[in-house]
């Protein structure tokens, strides 16, 4: 059942990001525009430029806020990951708690529950 509910998640996950997948894309080319008014204002010295790429900034700024259709398609790409990283056996699989016949592979894990 808990496989079932994940795959009906990461469908509905998938599914809205796919759907604002352009919106994603407006807003990295705002977050990208605001990103250049805010190095270009800070390397100039001329008042009229810093005026010019403050205005560029704020443009940026407020397109960027405006975009919350990809707001809502970023959440669902971290929707997509989660189900993606359960589907695949959870946050705790790590390379040194596998179990194999070699005592000193796991030398470090168990050194630390002895000494707990």
């Amino acid at each position: 059942m808990k496989k079932f509910g994940l795959a009906i998640l990461g469908i509905v996950a998938a599914i809205v990001v796919l759907s604002n997948v352009g919106s994603i894309v407006a807003l990295a080319i705002s977050a990208l525009i605001a990103f250049a008014g805010f190095h270009y204002y800070r390397k100039t010295d001329s008042v009229l430029l810093k005026l010019f790429w403050g205005v560029v900034l704020l443009v940026g700024l407020l397109t960027a806020i405006a975009n919350i259709p990809a707001f809502i398609g970023i959440l669902a790409l971290l929707g997509v990951y989660y189900v993606w990283r359960e589907w695949n056996g959870g946050k705790n699989k790590d390379i040194t708690t596998t179990q194999s016949g070699d005592p000193f592979v796991n030398f470090e894990r168990q050194w630390e529950e002895m000494t707990k």
